[in-house]
């Protein structure tokens, strides 16, 4: 479960900021969507193949 402390001086935009910040490092955000419909097979295996192609491409640069 990804949380933030709240500092006593911190205002509540800063630490909405961070938290957005944290989710989006973990990559929560990008689950929920995928998650948000039902995904098939072949759909699955696209997806990893396209991501093994990018990190593929990521790398060599």
């Amino acid at each position: 479960m990804t949380q933030i402390i709240v500092g006593e001086n911190e205002g509540i935009e800063s630490a909405l900021r961070r938290f957005k910040k944290k989710i989006q490092r973990a990559g929560l955000m990008a689950d929920v969507r995928r998650c948000q419909y039902h995904e098939t097979t072949i759909e699955k295996r696209k997806r990893k193949a396209e991501n093994a192609r990018r990190k593929v491409r990521f790398h060599r640069s």
